[in-house]
């Protein structure tokens, strides 16, 4: 009796079949894979001029693939890898694709913390950050960020031409994040919530004294006081005001000064 072989079974033995053929094919009938060739001096020397030109056109988007071939195939150590990185993260910027810019910019200060660029490189990282925080009124993640940038860079490089500029940049975001704080405290102010603008305004004015904003917001504070009628407190800022802030427009209407008496002339 003849027996009929099962579809599991004739599937078992085609890959037997199959798995030996396989085994006894000649070596030489296996094409071997080619080694990836590397860019030569004078390659990568035409890739970065090529890539350069546009660069000085501000064609971000011609001259981005090319540092992006660089960074691939530089070797590790060589001269032009950190420059390749920034030139790189700066195209990013220039093409408003600030995260991709701040993670190339970081690479090259945390990679190479010695290179020339480094703390340039760490600048622009909070350069690209704070671009992308630029109305106070919404979330400030990114402002911060930017803010804990440029402070490591005064810490990690304190003398260098970049820090000076962080500096700059670090004053701009306190205004805005004074700007940001004043707003709430007049959105409670209009809600009549006056202890909870005075906690703001209180805050703003410590954290952020130089602010442009500060002025206006002690003003407003006197406002909050007189409205929940803490006369000692009102009598208070605005000695301070007129002590630091004496050219505040609007300071006299909110803080009047108390009318000189006129002494009478003695009597004979």
């Amino acid at each position: 009796m003849k027996l009929l072989a099962s579809p599991a079974r004739a599937g078992l033995l085609f890959l037997a079949l199959g798995c030996g053929h396989g085994h006894n094919r000649p070596a030489s009938d296996v094409t071997p894979v080619p080694d990836a060739k590397a860019a030569s001096h004078e390659e990568l020397a035409k890739l970065w001029n090529r890539a350069l030109g546009y660069y000085t056109q501000g064609n971000w988007g011609k001259a981005a693939p090319l540092f992006e071939r660089m960074t691939l195939e530089l070797p590790a150590g060589d001269s032009l890898v950190s420059e390749t990185h920034f030139r790189l993260a700066e195209c990013y910027f220039g093409q408003k694709s600030q995260l991709q810019a701040a993670r190339e910019f970081r690479k090259v200060s945390d990679d190479s913390p010695n290179a020339a660029l480094a703390p340039e490189a760490l600048l622009r990282a909070g350069d690209a950050y704070a671009d992308l925080w630029r109305r106070p009124e919404l979330d400030d993640t990114y402002g911060r960020t930017a803010l804990s940038t440029y402070q490591e860079l005064l810490n990690r490089y304190p003398d260098s031409p970049a820090a000076a500029r962080a500096r700059l940049r670090i004053a701009e975001l306190e205004d805005s994040f004074a700007v940001k704080q004043f707003k709430t405290a007049e959105y409670y102010y209009k809600l009549k919530a006056y202890d909870s603008a005075i906690l703001y305004l209180k805050d703003l004015a410590a954290t952020y004294p130089r602010a442009a904003v500060t002025p206006r917001a002690l003003l407003r504070l006197v406002d909050a006081y007189r409205a929940v009628k803490y006369a000692e407190d009102i009598q208070e800022t605005c000695g301070y005001i007129r002590r630091f802030h004496p050219t505040t427009a609007g300071l006299d209407a909110s803080c009047p000064t108390p009318r000189d008496t006129v002494a009478a002339p003695a009597g004979k």
